[in-house]
């Protein structure tokens, strides 16, 4: 243990030290297995026996136990919980540990920063591969123009005139405060005709879209939600400019649906957002990224079925090195957070007012 508490470049030490080196410490290494990029094992954090409850990614250099901690993160993250203790101590320890030298780590973070980019123009052309198959170095050689695909939703001039009462409302089992907050209401006219319009602002809080989810089974030609033409669904995150509203130090909560939101929201659990779907688009990690920092926490609650465990693993491992996420999982399949029960929120440590 370190007699004192020096700093330590947090981002250094992670790129520095591997998990495979600190499970090798904790003597754990043989207790796991590999394969291709991950290795899986039971969880040394909570002394769990199951042999595939923790995993590891190699080359993302971050875990997640699926079990009893809900949870994953980086290697310091890891060290952090085995020791019990916070980041700053578990980061002098591994120090120590592996010997490494603090002003060399410090002093590589602080060049890579100001590193300015080599790679420019007819440059970059030049140090390409010579391959006749090999496509040009992407987006150096692009047009300066944004791609359609990441270009944001334009505001809306306009709002629909909707109806705020509707049997549909009172089926999913939502108030009218909820209603009212979230703006929902039956559409009879234009694009959203006969549907429940769900309005979806961007992170300036500005309008950007309607989504329109059919009340009840829809008719077989109808698809059950309808997104606007043109609408960019990957470049927006539901609800994030009301999610940022909240408490800084409250957990931001992802999960997938409208309604699980709106559920979640009545059951006092407001810092919720969705990504409209089970998969992250590049463009919403950067939006929460950006809402978020290395101290927060982050829950990912996805619907329990093959697309929604696939999701989550997916989001676990891309946002595990920028922040501390958990994941919550359901016993049951098919079970969606829309259909917690306060009860359950609390016992699951949601109910955040």
């Amino acid at each position: 243990m370190p007699k004192s508490i020096r700093f330590v470049d947090f981002r250094a030490l992670k790129a520095a030290v591997k998990m495979e080196q600190v499970l090798a410490h904790y003597g754990l290494a043989e207790k796991f297995k590999r394969s291709n990029d991950s290795l899986s094992g039971p969880c040394p954090i909570h002394k769990g026996t199951h042999p595939t409850q923790f995993r590891v990614s190699i080359s993302k250099n971050c875990w997640n136990c699926f079990s009893d901690c809900h949870c994953g993160g980086n290697v310091l993250d890891f060290v952090a919980k085995m020791e019990k203790v916070d980041a700053n101590e578990a980061a002098n320890r591994m120090v120590e540990w592996f010997h490494l030298d603090i002003e060399k780590l410090n002093a590589e973070s602080e060049r890579a920063e100001r590193k300015p980019n080599p790679k420019r123009g007819a440059e970059a052309k030049a140090s390409a591969p010579a391959k006749p198959t090999q496509a040009p170095a992407p987006k150096l050689t692009a047009p300066k123009a944004e791609p359609k695909e990441s270009a944001p939703n334009k505001p809306l001039g306009f709002a629909l005139k909707l109806v705020d009462k509707h049997p549909y409302f009172t089926e999913r089992g939502l108030t009218p405060e909820t209603v009212a907050e979230f703006g929902l209401g039956y559409c009879d006219k234009g694009v959203m005709s006969g549907r429940i319009a769900i309005p979806i602002h961007n992170v300036k809080s500005e309008l950007v879209g309607y989504a329109g989810r059919w009340p009840g089974a829809p008719p077989e030609e109808r698809p059950k939600y309808r997104l606007p033409d043109g609408f960019k669904k990957a470049s927006e995150v539901y609800r994030l400019a009301h999610a940022l509203r909240e408490p800084e130090e409250f957990p931001l909560i992802i999960v997938e649906g409208f309604f699980d939101v709106t559920k979640l929201w009545q059951l006092g659990i407001r810092k919720t957002v969705a990504l409209m779907g089970s998969s992250m688009s590049a463009i919403q990690e950067q939006l929460i990224t950006r809402a978020t920092n290395a101290n927060s926490t982050i829950i990912v609650m996805f619907d329990e079925d093959d697309a929604g465990r696939t999701g989550r693993a997916d989001v676990l491992q891309r946002l595990a090195t920028k922040a501390f996420v958990r994941v919550v999982t359901f016993a049951d399949e098919d079970y969606q957070p829309e259909q917690l029960t306060a009860e359950e929120a609390d016992q699951l440590g949601l109910i955040q007012l």
